[in-house]
């Protein structure tokens, strides 16, 4: 696959990429042992299986920071963000990490993930702005094979589109995750889903304002995924005259468009 084949169009309207064997299952399956070991737990013994969901946190060793940066997603991301206004991924993380559980995990409501403001003590109040500021892309690496019962991030396609025209009028300054929860994050809930599903090694390329959520894990086998984002090396402009990314344009033409 080289930059030409990517659907930016598909990803301009529906907020999101899948790009299939990003990285090597290989890769994949070292990242779960080393993240086995550092929750001191046994893939072969799920009595010790006692929580919903374990989240652990970033990771910079060599098989993280090679997943994150084959040639492939390097292509994926100059398409959607721009040739030189991204930052190679040093690793990956957060890892949420689910475990089959009846227990409810707690984290399992729509949002988009904020960028700037975690200086404030309560996450709520934590923001994002129509620029995008701190973030170019949420990234979804799955480093286990997930199926529809393998609980995937459920994704609202085209709620992209929704938040650009929530977060417009709100400028530089942007909104809090409490405002926008307010509105069910820009009356994106008539969207339609689709699960995040593939096999060890996909990685779904999400617009920053991609509304998704998480699922429980109610049977199976742990599932394993990275979302971190991919970090701009330059602030997003909406007023681009040459060299607009796809990232840009996707808020721009909903702002233009916004009633």
């Amino acid at each position: 696959m080289t930059s030409h084949d990517f659907d930016v169009d598909g990803f301009v309207r529906d907020g999101f990429l899948r790009v299939d064997n990003a990285f090597d299952p290989q890769l994949a399956e070292a990242c779960r042992g080393v993240l086995w070991c550092e929750m001191g737990l046994d893939p072969d013994g799920p009595a010790g299986w006692a929580q919903p969901v374990v989240r652990l946190g970033f990771h910079a060793e060599a098989p993280f920071r090679e997943a994150a940066n084959t040639p492939l997603l390097h292509a994926a991301y100059d398409a959607l963000v721009g040739a030189g206004r991204w930052l190679p991924p040093g690793g990956l993380g957060t890892f949420p990490i689910r475990f089959p559980s009846a227990a409810d995990p707690g984290d399992t409501g729509w949002h988009i993930d904020v960028s700037f403001g975690h200086e404030a003590p309560d996450f709520l109040d934590w923001r994002a702005n129509v620029t995008s500021r701190g973030r170019a892309l949420l990234m979804l690496f799955l480093l286990s094979d997930i199926g529809e019962h393998d609980a995937p991030t459920l994704i609202r396609v085209g709620s992209h589109v929704d938040m650009a025209r929530r977060l417009g009028p709100a400028g530089e300054a942007g909104l809090t995750l409490r405002e926008m929860l307010a509105d069910d994050f820009g009356g994106s809930v008539g969207r339609r889903e689709t699960s995040a599903t593939g096999r060890a090694g996909t990685v779904y390329l999400c617009h920053p304002f991609l509304v998704h959520s998480a699922q429980p894990l109610r049977s199976g086998s742990p599932r394993f995924i990275a979302q971190p984002p991919l970090l701009p090396a330059e602030p997003l402009r909406l007023d681009r005259k040459k060299g607009e990314s796809p990232v840009e344009r996707a808020i721009r033409q909903a702002v233009e468009a916004a009633p």
